[in-house]
């Protein structure tokens, strides 16, 4: 890629931002960002500090991250409602990724936090910039179905010690300080820490049951806060979010450490990744609603930027959350106004809100936390991945015991169900279907295995193989063509449709080059029919098609095999019976092409 187009699309980047502002010059839609703005701030002041803690940060960079980056991506990315800031997943995955450098101490630990952002930001700026989205496809929707359960499920568990007010040293692995804090909860419960925990639970509950239009979250924290101020739940050894700095967070540029780097690279990929494709999904939901046009490649880009200015400006890695974006489009947003809006009032928050904070409950905000995640964990997709292909409902469960049983290092989990998904894909395209076809009544051709009462030519065999020719399958089509060979000793061509061949290697190409010269030495044909144009490119770049005889190419079935009819100068089976593969509507085909058969691969 040229300067000159990486300029281009930067450019392109202002396109979308130019369109909103123009369309801000109305006034219903400028009330209309100002409402959304107001109500997902709501959710995101309460929601941020809460999965700052999930990320092992103090709550107040939650806020940090809620400030400046939902502006920028709403600014150079190209969805207009999605909410950008810190989320659940992401957060976990923070976690997970920064608990090997504890040792470095408090201070060091939270500038290692900023590098993670930025180093995310960085990767995905230039996915987008080079148009490598298409790497999020790696990310099978089982790995993500099985994935996000374990999640959902290592977020909620991971809140217990906040909800019963016990804390246990980290074990080596979740499960096991689960199993830990669970004994330490029977033992050492602090009361009044999960009666706050309950009640907020149950008033959210109830909120979103009776009165879905009321911002729960808000309504929970602020009672919370009130009841922990006037009961001093504080004094009696209750944790609460305590002081937050006052101010908005300044601009400073991670210090590079390469050793710590290269210890982060995988897990920013990941966390790139699956941040992404949480973001992107989102965004192609509201799309159809809103029928707006989707650039995925400028939505990295977006992202992207969103993650290094987080980064720049004390917070951690952040991506498109579905909660606050499903609130923000129900709520009328119709530009990306809403989202500058959303930071504007965390700014002000920062700014003079802060004091109020001090007596939140830790035990709200892990209500909060398993509130927000207690819908991440469904089985149906499971089910429905397991009914559509099994070894997907397989990959599925494999990442889903994976991730959790090599919790806190997710980045395993998610890896090994890539590499499972890719390994079953290549497992199943080694053995594709290969069919001998016979001709139907309706003259068309389908495998006669599955139709008994078809029969086959001995003279002409019509074969068909439904996959791509490669390196991994092409072993498995010899053999299967020679077994055609031997299985129809009075053979004189073996017809191979090719439609279902999308794609041809260089093995693939050796192999069927290789089986037409020695299946001609032995007096047998090989004739190709519906050859795709990738398939033809193939074998006219190597000379294939010189070689193996361009008068064996053709653009249909009936006329490859009126060719063989033509040659075998017959039309009848030991001159008793039509030919197998001869119907009313193949035989007037084959008048009609008598003496004038498409011979040229071009129209393959």
């Amino acid at each position: 890629m040229t300067f000159n187009e990486l300029l281009q699309r930067v450019r392109r980047m202002f396109v979308p931002t130019a369109y909103q502002i123009k369309e801000l010059r109305n006034v219903e839609t400028l009330k209309a960002d100002l409402l959304a703005g107001v109500t997902v701030a709501m959710v995101l002041v309460p929601q941020s500090m809460a999965y700052a803690q999930l990320a092992g940060l103090p709550a107040y960079y939650g806020l940090y991250a809620s400030f400046l980056p939902p502006m920028v991506a709403v600014i150079f990315g190209s969805s207009r409602q999605l909410a950008t800031g810190p989320v659940a997943v992401v957060s976990l995955m923070t976690a997970a990724a920064l608990q090997p450098l504890l040792h470095a101490g408090p201070n060091a630990f939270f500038i290692f936090a900023t590098l993670l952002a930025v180093m995310v930001g960085l990767f995905q700026i230039s996915l987008g910039l080079l148009r490598l989205g298409v790497l999020v496809d790696f990310l099978s929707h089982p790995v993500v179905i099985g994935f996000t359960n374990a999640g959902a499920i290592i977020i909620a568990t991971s809140q217990l010690g906040k909800l019963f007010g016990v804390s246990v040293l980290k074990q080596e692995h979740h499960y096991e300080t689960v199993y830990k804090l669970l004994q330490a909860a029977m033992e050492n419960t602090h009361w009044p820490t999960l009666a706050f925990a309950v009640f907020s639970i149950a008033l959210m509950i109830s909120i979103k049951k009776w009165m879905p239009a009321l911002p729960g979250v808000l309504i929970a924290v602020v009672s919370t806060i009130l009841i922990s101020k006037f009961t001093g739940y504080a004094d009696a050894g209750g944790a609460v979010v305590g002081s937050v700095p006052k101010g908005l967070p300044g601009f400073s540029i991670p210090p590079f450490n390469l050793q710590v780097v290269l210890g982060l690279a995988t897990s920013a990929i990941v966390i790139a990744l699956i941040g992404f494709m949480e973001a992107i999904s989102i965004a192609k939901a509201m799309a159809v609603r809103t029928r707006q046009r989707l650039d995925a490649n400028q939505e990295l880009v977006g992202q992207g930027l969103s993650n290094v200015v987080s980064g720049m400006f004390s917070g951690y890695p952040v991506s498109g959350s579905f909660s606050r974006s499903a609130v923000n489009i129900d709520v009328g947003a119709r530009t990306g106004f809403s989202s500058i809006v959303t930071g504007g009032i965390v700014g002000i928050t920062l700014l003079f809100l802060t004091p109020l904070l001090y007596h939140l409950p830790q035990a709200t905000l892990a209500a909060v936390i398993i509130m927000a995640v207690i819908g991440l964990v469904k089985i149906e997709p499971v089910i429905h991945a397991w009914k559509a292909e099994k070894h997907d409902g397989i990959v599925a469960v494999v990442t889903f015991v994976l991730t959790l049983a090599m919790a806190p290092h997710l980045d395993k989990g998610i890896l090994a169900g890539v590499f499972l998904s890719m390994a079953l894909f290549i497992y199943r395209t080694m053995r594709p279907r290969f069919a001998v076809l016979g001709r139907y009544h309706d003259a068309t051709f389908r495998d006669y295995k599955l139709h008994p009462e078809l029969e086959v030519c001995k003279n002409i065999v019509v074969v068909r193989f439904n996959m791509s020719l490669y390196y991994a399958n092409a072993g498995y089509f010899e053999s299967k063509l020679m077994r055609v060979f031997t299985d129809h000793p009075e053979a004189k061509f073996i017809i191979l449709d090719a439609e279902g061949i999308n794609m041809l290697d260089a093995t693939g190409e050796m192999v069927l080059s290789q089986l037409c010269e020695r299946f001609e030495a032995a007096g047998v044909i090989i004739l190709m029919a519906r050859m795709k144009r990738q398939f033809r490119i193939s074998l006219r770049n190597t000379g294939a098609i010189h070689k193996i005889g361009e008068d064996r190419f053709f653009s249909r079935l009936t006329y490859a095999l009126a060719h063989a009819w033509t040659d075998l100068k017959c039309d009848r089976c030991d001159n008793t019976k039509n030919c197998p593969y001869r119907t009313a509507v193949a035989k007037k085909q084959h008048e009609e092409r008598k003496g004038n058969v498409d011979r040229d691969p071009k129209h393959a």
